[in-house]
């Protein structure tokens, strides 16, 4: 598979990550201490990787909405830079009475009540990271994409895994890809699943593997194609979209052919065994750059052509 980014050094520094779910916060703070960096390392909780302990220098939990705590703990370590990593399930927060679980401590609820009280404040997803983001900024830990501290991570253009794709499979990853780009502009899911040029499964609170997974449901004979993007006004901060060994097992399990991704824009986690596990499973995978809001996809069809 095709990396993109530079490696730089990191000694003497202590980075800090806030972890979610998902192998992403455990690739980072590998990619942080093979720089020569320092782990300041926040947990999530029902979240994030036990491996995470291993890999902190220092390491804590938190509830998903104690901003105050979060600082604390940055600030006390010397992180005067941090990363949000891994997946927060949204689903959890909406079970019953999931906010006994879930208290807000005080700088948390300063941070969220005005989503929650104004009629101008919504709570998507780039609502409330920007609203978290802010904070820390404010409270002087910089919050910043994690590809700053692993740009390694970042996929390149070109077919990462499996065959190059037919004339058919390039029209459905270029209608999808448009599909995707507009549902991300309206901030719900970054991912679809399309056939024949029909759409299949959006993505919404219920996050990719689900959607996918949905789709093998709906069409059992298989064949879809999964296109997942960044959002237009994707803020690189936070909610990059990211591909591990789990999205593959779910196209795997709905029978899907062929995952297209953006490429510079997209989080491969586990790339050499993604490779593998891709060309065991007869999964394409490919990656292409945006351009000017549409893919590089139209000029490969009239190739195909």
């Amino acid at each position: 598979m095709m990396m993109a980014g530079d490696m730089q050094s990191l000694a003497g520094e202590t980075v800090g990550i806030l972890a979610g779910w998902g192998r992403y916060p455990v690739a980072v703070a590998e990619a942080v201490r093979r720089r020569g960096g320092r782990t300041a390392i926040l947990s999530i909780r029902d979240h994030a990787d036990a491996a995470l302990e291993s890999l902190a220098d220092h390491h804590g939990f938190v509830g998903v909405a104690e901003i105050g705590k979060a600082i604390d703990f940055f600030k006390r370590h010397g992180c005067g830079r941090a990363t949000m990593a891994g997946k927060i399930h949204k689903t959890k927060l909406f079970a019953k009475h999931a906010w006994l679980r879930h208290l807000p401590d005080w700088t948390g609820l300063q941070t969220f009540w005005p989503h929650f009280v104004s009629q101008r404040r919504d709570n998507r997803d780039d609502s409330l990271l920007g609203a978290i983001t802010n904070a820390f900024d404010t409270a002087g830990v910089r919050i910043v994409p994690a590809t700053d501290l692993a740009p390694e991570l970042l996929a390149c253009g070109g077919v990462l895994a499996g065959r190059p794709l037919t004339r058919g499979q390039l029209a459905d990853v270029a209608f999808g890809w448009r599909l995707a780009k507009e549902l991300g502009r309206l901030d719900i899911g970054q991912a679809v699943v399309v056939k024949n040029r029909a759409p299949i499964a959006l993505e919404a609170i219920e996050g990719t593997d689900e959607c996918i997974r949905r789709a093998g449901r709906f069409c059992p004979a298989g064949g879809m194609v999964v296109v997942k993007v960044a959002k237009p006004q994707q803020d690189l901060r936070f909610d990059m979209p990211t591909i591990g060994i789990g999205t593959l097992q779910s196209l795997r399990a709905a029978s899907a052919s062929v995952l297209a991704v953006e490429a510079g824009k997209t989080i491969l986690v586990d790339v050499d065994e993604l490779a593998d596990y891709a060309l065991r499973s007869g999964i394409t995978v490919v990656s292409y750059y945006d351009e000017a809001g549409q893919p590089a996809l139209d000029a490969a069809q009239e190739r195909v052509a």
